[in-house]
């Protein structure tokens, strides 16, 4: 699984776990609506950290914890 997987992965299953919606996510994070379904469908598969930042603040948690998960711990080092 690569970065861009594992970002969208952990989205999907963050707004499962808050029982939210791209909307209400959006409306939390102000982050809008288009560049959530962006990242959430692929046309955007390099988000940036603020954008990242903006959206945990949105569901209430902290990086580390957006990042603290088996998706990014299994990560493979991109360069080799």
């Amino acid at each position: 699984m690569g970065v861009y997987a594992a970002v969208k992965n952990r989205i999907i299953v963050l707004l499962e776990q808050k029982k939210m919606s791209i909307h209400k996510l959006a409306i939390e994070s102000a982050v809008p609506p288009s560049s959530i379904k962006n990242i959430l469908y692929g046309k955007s598969k390099n988000p940036g950290i603020a954008t990242i930042k903006m959206l945990c603040d949105g569901f209430g948690i902290t990086l580390l914890e957006f990042f603290d998960c088996e998706e990014f711990k299994s990560l493979e080092q991109e360069i080799k």
